[in-house]
C-alpha cells in the first residue's frame, strides 16, 4: 500500500497542480455526458453519473494508461438499451458483473495485445468518425422542447446567446494557451462562462436542465435476478458485446494518448483493470462503461499525464453529487457544447486527408468505411471489426499475387521450381497454376528455399500437386522446407504425403520414410 500511495503522488509538486486543475476540468466535463448516457440507457442519472465515478476512480489506480479518463460511454449506452426494456434494469446490472469478468479473463490470458493487428487506416476512421460523432451530438443542446412532446430548433434570441457563449468559450479555449499555460484553458472557460450566465442573469440551458444531479454514496446492491442457466443465456450475449465494444474502445483510446504523450501503457494491464471496474460497478448499481476518448483528451490537452488527475475527477464528480450539484446544475450546457466542439476539432485527424493521394487506395477504402460505420451506425466495435477484416482481405489479395515459381532443368533432366512468395489460402490457387505436370519430366523438386507454407490450404496445394505427379507415374520432392513448415507437414503428415530429398543441406530430414506422393 505504501508503494501504491508513493506512485500515485510521485509528480513534483509543479505538476500536482496541472494534475488537480486538469481532473477537475474533467469532472464538470463528465457530468453532461454520464447523464445523457443515462437517459439513451433508459436508467436513472444517478446510475451514470455513479458508474463514471467508480469506473474512474478504479481504472484510474489500477489502470495501464496514467491519464486516460473511463466512465460510462455512448458505446455501452447503446449496447444495454434492449436489454433494460426487454427484462429490467437488475439484470443489467447483472450482465455489468459479467462484463466484467470476461474483461479480466481477457486480461489474464494477455490478449490486450491483439490491439497490435489494427492497421493506422483503421485508427485513423476509428478517430475521425469518433470525432464527428462528438461534434454532431452536442447539436442536441440547440433544441428544445415543444408544446407536443417533440423537439424543434432554437431560433431568435435564445439561439444568438447559445451560440454566442459557445464561440466564447471556444475562444478562451484556444487562445489562452497563447497567453498563459498556469491553468487549463477548458476550466477557465467554463467558470468564465458561467459567472456571465450567473450574473449577467441571462436565460440559457444549464446542466440542471437536463437532471438533478443530487445523490447520496453508492450503495452495495445484489442484482435481483435469479441465479440460474437461463439468466446466463439472457445477459451473457449482451455482456460479451458490451465487454467487447468496452475493451476496443479503451485499448484504441489507450494507443491514442499514447502517441500524443509519447509514452508507451499496459493493454493487457488495462483489460484487467477495466473489467474489475466493472465487475465492482454492477455490484453497486452501475450501467458499465469503458474509456472515454473525449474525456481523455480533455485530461491530456489540460496536463494530466498521471494517475492524479483521474482520481481527482472521479473524487471531484462524487464531491459534486454530494455536496455541490446546486452550483454545478448552474453551469450552462453552452460552455460544455464549446469544450466538446474544441474536443471533436482536436480529436479528428486532419493530417489524414493529406494522405488521400500519397496511400494506397485500399488504405483510403478502409479509413473511410471505418469512419462512415462509426458516423452512421455509432458502433465502434462493428466499425474496427469491418475495417480489420477488410484491410486482412486487402494484405492477403496483394499477398497471393506475390507467388512466383523460378524453373529450370538440370543435367541430369530433373526439372526444379524454386517457389517464392507466402503460400496460403490465398496464393494456393496460383500455386497449383504453376506446376505442368504432363509435360514435365519424371522427377521434379520443388524448393522452398524463399518460400514457406502458412496455413492448411498451402498444405492441401503442395498435397494436390504431388497427387497430379503421382497419377502420372512421376515424382516429386520438396527441398528447403522451413522449420515451420515442415512442423505443418509433420502434424499433417496422416492426410498430406510428401517426399523430402535426402541430399538437403540446410534442413535435417523429416525421416528415413520415403512415401510416395
Amino acid at each position: 500500500m505504501t508503494q501504491l500511495f508513493y506512485s500515485l503522488f510521485r509528480p513534483k509538486q509543479s505538476t500536482l497542480k496541472d494534475e488537480a486543475l486538469s481532473g477537475l476540468t474533467v469532472a464538470l466535463a463528465l457530468v453532461p455526458e454520464a447523464v445523457a448516457f443515462s437517459l439513451i440507457a433508459g436508467v436513472s442519472p444517478l446510475v451514470g453519473l455513479y458508474t463514471a465515478f467508480i469506473i474512474g476512480l478504479i481504472t484510474s489506480i489500477l489502470g495501464g494508461r496514467p491519464g486516460m479518463i473511463s466512465g460510462a460511454t455512448g458505446a455501452i449506452a447503446v449496447v444495454i438499451v434492449a436489454l433494460v426494456i426487454d427484462h429490467g434494469v437488475e439484470y443489467l446490472f447483472a450482465a455489468v458483473i459479467l462484463m466484467g469478468l470476461i474483461q479480466i479473463l481477457v486480461g489474464v490470458l494477455k490478449l490486450g495485445k491483439l490491439i497490435r493487428l489494427v492497421p493506422h487506416p483503421v485508427m485513423f476512421g476509428f478517430v475521425n468518425g469518433l470525432a464527428i460523432i462528438i461534434f454532431m451530438s452536442q447539436f442536441d443542446q440547440f433544441k428544445v422542447s415543444t408544446p407536443d412532446g417533440g423537439l424543434s430548433w432554437m431560433s431568435g434570441t435564445p439561439l444568438l446567446l447559445m451560440l454566442g457563449l459557445v464561440v466564447l468559450t471556444m475562444v478562451i479555449i484556444k487562445f489562452l494557451p497563447k497567453l498563459t499555460t498556469a491553468v487549463p484553458s477548458a476550466l477557465v472557460a467554463i467558470l468564465t462562462v458561467s459567472l456571465i450566465v450567473i450574473f449577467g442573469n441571462i436565460d440559457t440551458r444549464t446542466v440542471g436542465d437536463l437532471a438533478s444531479i443530487s445523490g447520496g454514496l453508492p450503495e452495495f446492491h445484489l442484482p435481483m435476478v435469479p441465479i440460474n442457466w437461463e439468466t446466463i443465456m439472457i445477459i451473457l450475449p449482451y455482456s460479451a458485446i458490451m465487454a467487447g465494444v468496452g475493451l476496443i474502445e479503451s485499448l484504441l483510446t489507450l494507443t491514442l494518448v499514447d502517441e500524443i504523450t509519447e509514452t508507451r501503457g499496459s493493454g493487457n494491464k488495462e483489460c484487467v483493470a477495466q473489467g474489475v471496474a466493472n465487475l465492482t460497478t454492477g455490484f453497486f448499481g452501475g450501467m458499465g462503461g469503458c474509456a472515454m476518448i473525449g474525456q481523455s483528451l480533455i485530461n491530456v490537452n489540460a496536463g494530466g499525464r498521471n494517475r492524479i488527475s483521474g482520481i481527482v475527477a472521479a473524487l471531484g464528480l462524487l464531491a459534486f453529487i454530494l455536496f455541490f450539484s446546486t452550483y454545478i446544475e448552474m453551469v450552462p450546457m453552452a460552455a460544455l457544447v464549446g469544450l466538446m466542439f474544441m474536443v471533436a476539432i482536436g480529436t479528428f485527424e486532419w493530417a489524414s486527408l493529406r494522405v488521400f493521394r500519397k496511400v494506397p487506395k485500399s488504405d483510403v477504402l478502409v479509413m473511410v468505411l471505418v469512419t462512415l460505420i462509426t458516423v452512421f451506425l455509432h458502433n465502434l466495435a462493428l466499425a474496427v471489426l469491418v475495417g480489420v477484416i477488410v484491410a486482412a482481405l486487402v494484405f492477403a489479395w496483394e499477398n497471393s499475387k506475390m507467388i512466383r515459381a523460378r524453373k529450370t532443368v538440370d543435367k541430369e533432366g530433373v526439372k526444379h521450381y524454386e517457389i517464392y512468395g507466402p503460400l496460403f489460402f490465398a496464393s494456393a490457387t496460383t500455386f497449383g497454376e504453376k506446376f505442368d505436370p504432363l509435360n514435365d519430366p519424371e522427377e521434379i523438386v520443388i524448393d522452398f528455399r524463399e518460400s514457406r507454407i502458412v496455413d492448411h490450404s498451402g498444405m492441401e496445394a503442395v498435397h494436390k500437386v504431388t497427387e497430379r505427379y503421382h497419377k502420372l507415374g512421376k515424382t516429386v520432392y520438396v527441398r528447403h522446407l522451413s522449420n515451420s513448415s515442415k512442423a505443418l507437414l509433420e502434424k499433417a503428415n496422416k492426410i498430406i504425403h510428401v517426399n523430402y530429398t535426402e541430399d538437403d543441406p540446410d534442413y535435417i530430414l523429416a525421416g528415413d520414410r520415403q512415401v510416395e506422393a
